[in-house]
């Protein structure tokens, strides 16, 4: 009994280590999710539940691993997160401080995407590349931006700073900063009235530009139509 509660103790002990190292080395990550999620309570619940985080810690020690030219473990180590998150980032891709991953199921980073800092990806998000081509053949993501749910970024383009991409949108062009981006493929929209400070996370609530040129359509016929009545009208 005695040894028994000795080695419960040690656990703790290092369970608690563990914690407060965590809390310490991934204080921008740990902070972004308490800015944009509603849903964290505090930093324990964080460092334990949240797989987002979980993919990121592994992926900075494989990335450690890939970057000292230690063969085969990065990719292991990759794989493995891959199996307990639902995520899989390449142990050669460059990420930036503060990324949050929103839930995470299904996200996929490519081996050459580059991820600027404070980017927000939802789950099922996809940087990938579009062929079989060597070298650089997946996205730069500049700083601030937020990729919306089951959105695809592919091949070797570059999405500017402050930028947000709609859910499911595939965006395959470069993007300046300071844009939204919606639809298949991705059309870029430009920003009505004035721009809100910070990091924007509606990526639901995004404006349609085929929605919009077919009201404009609309309005257009219902106007001839209307000075079409007036003119039979004047003819009678």
């Amino acid at each position: 009994m005695y040894i028994l509660l000795i080695i419960i103790a040690a656990i703790a002990v290092i369970a608690l280590i563990k914690i407060l190292v965590i809390s310490a080395v991934f204080r921008s990550e740990i902070q972004a999710i308490f800015e944009r999620d509603p849903a964290a309570k505090n930093t324990f619940e964080v460092i334990l539940l949240y797989s987002g985080l979980h993919a990121i810690i592994y992926y900075r020690i494989a990335h450690a691993m890939h970057s000292a030219g230690i063969p085969l473990l990065p990719r292991m180590l990759s794989q493995f997160a891959r199996f307990v998150t639902g995520i899989e980032i390449h142990p050669a891709a460059t990420i930036g401080k503060g990324l949050f991953i929103d839930h995470g199921m299904g996200v996929v980073v490519g081996e050459t995407s580059v991820i600027g800092d404070n980017v927000t990806l939802y789950q099922g998000v996809t940087l990938g590349g579009t062929g079989k081509e060597r070298g650089k053949r997946h996205p730069t993501i500049g700083k601030d931006v937020v990729i919306g749910a089951g959105a695809k970024v592919l091949g070797n383009i570059t999405v500017g700073g402050d930028v947000m991409i709609g859910a499911n949108a595939v965006v395959i062009k470069d993007v300046p900063a300071d844009s939204t981006v919606v639809g298949i493929p991705g059309r870029i929209v430009k920003k009505e009235g004035m721009d809100i400070p910070g990091i924007r996370l509606d990526h639901s609530n995004l404006p349609d530009p085929l929605t919009q040129s077919l009201d404009r359509l609309q309005d257009e016929i219902n106007h001839i139509e209307g000075e079409l009545k007036k003119h039979r009208q004047n003819l009678k």
